[in-house]
């Protein structure tokens, strides 16, 4: 079976195929450089997202703050992990790298402020 992706990592957008026996990857073309290999492995084997949004912010001028996940996580957590940013408030002064959620989902990662509100 094939696959096709469109890397992500570069601005060169490489379309890689990636040829599979079952589980297994018996080939991979199109990449440009290692990333791009390093990408597709991944996108097979455990596929993760960075998340972004917003949280309330509680005592502070504007109404709400951006956010995101410090690294990736797996894909199929995303709306978990939104229903838990949509549940999050921060109490102001928020400054950028603040923890708003800690360990969001048992992942290891947290979500962070990247943004200043006062």
């Amino acid at each position: 079976m094939k696959k096709q992706f469109t890397c992500i990592n570069c601005p060169m957008g490489c379309q890689i195929v990636v040829t599979m026996d079952g589980e297994e990857i018996t080939s991979i073309e199109g990449n440009n450089c290692k990333r791009g290999e390093n990408y597709v492995r991944d996108e097979v084997k455990d596929p993760k997202r960075m998340v972004c949004s917003t949280v309330k912010v509680d005592g502070g001028k504007t109404y709400s703050v951006p956010v995101k996940t410090e690294t990736a996580i797996p894909k199929g957590l995303i709306f978990d992990c939104m229903k838990e940013i949509n549940n999050a408030e921060i109490k102001a002064p928020v400054h950028i790298g603040d923890v708003v959620i800690a360990n969001v989902l048992d992942t290891g990662v947290n979500i962070v402020a990247t943004d200043e509100r006062a």
